[in-house]
């Protein structure tokens, strides 16, 4: 059962991941709750995950969204960032960088939210490429190789906003860096000792269909898929960061206290607010529509 259990994990981790990065926050979880250690999680979640972005960058780069000599910058400069941040984890404490993130979620969120019309098609971009690849390359593949969650959903999002890349080729080109700098976190778990391979290949096996068939329906169906799932799994990644950085912080405490607020109750509260937006803009499309 646990090795079903963990087959199915991988299937649904991979076609997320496959259409909007996050597979993590569906696979990781569920690797710790079997009760084995953190490290072990982390390098098993790797080792399946690594397998399920390759089958997802293949099948992209199949059907010629992916340009090996236009990439091949960002994955230079990604190894670089990779190593280099793997190690600054190791040496630094990254409390500053765990409450900056969730904030940088947030806006992604809210721009990506307030704009129907991004990544439905290219656009002109912002900055040369080389620079780009420089600068994103080296410092997302830092952060992955530091501390990790969103790596993919900030991928998605520079690509299209400072490249002008549509969704689709957004996703492609994500995969890509993601893999190599899971690639890289792999072999130094694994030459830690910290993978369950047992464990790891049942969820790749899953892992295997999943960035297949993520990546299938990411080109097929575009934007209209990619797009809810993207904001689905940013959100996602922000609140359970968010809660776990901000949960017992002294300033959540004098905030929840003062006011008699308890979490469900906040939760309730971001929920209201979040269908409120939503139902606001519906309307307004509806009333341009008629207009």
């Amino acid at each position: 059962m646990i090795l079903l259990l963990l087959f199915a994990a991988g299937l649904f981790a991979g076609t997320v991941d496959a259409i909007a990065g996050g597979g993590g926050l569906i696979s990781l979880p569920v690797l710790l709750s079997l009760g084995i250690s953190p490290h072990i999680a982390f390098g098993t979640n790797k080792l399946q995950g690594t397998i399920g972005t390759f089958v997802a960058t293949h099948k992209y780069y199949r059907h010629g969204l992916i340009s090996l000599r236009q990439a091949y910058l960002g994955v230079l400069f990604g190894v670089m960032g990779g190593i280099l941040g793997s190690v600054a984890a190791q040496l630094i404490s990254g409390d500053i960088l765990k409450k900056v993130v969730p904030v940088f979620l947030l806006i992604i969120f809210i721009y990506t939210f307030s704009s129907p019309k991004m990544g439905q098609q290219d656009r002109r971009p912002k900055m040369k490429e080389s620079w780009f690849y420089l600068l994103f390359g080296f410092a997302l593949a830092f952060y992955d190789g530091f501390l990790g969650p969103g790596t993919g959903s900030f991928w998605v999002f520079v690509l299209t906003f400072f490249l002008g890349h549509n969704l689709i080729k957004a996703t492609a080109y994500a995969k890509i860096f993601n893999l190599n700098s899971s690639f890289i976190a792999m072999v130094c778990f694994a030459l830690g000792g910290n993978i369950d391979y047992r464990y790891a290949l049942m969820m790749a096996a899953g892992s295997l269909i999943g960035g297949r068939l993520g990546a299938h329906l990411a080109i097929t169906k575009g934007a209209k898929l990619i797009r809810p799932i993207f904001l689905a799994v940013v959100s996602m990644t922000m609140v359970v960061l968010g809660y776990k950085t901000y949960a017992h912080s002294e300033l959540y405490t004098r905030i929840t206290g003062h006011y008699g607020l308890t979490p469900q109750i906040l939760v309730v509260i971001i929920v209201a607010v979040g269908l409120l937006s939503l139902y606001t803009r519906i309307n307004k499309r509806q009333k341009s529509g008629a207009a």
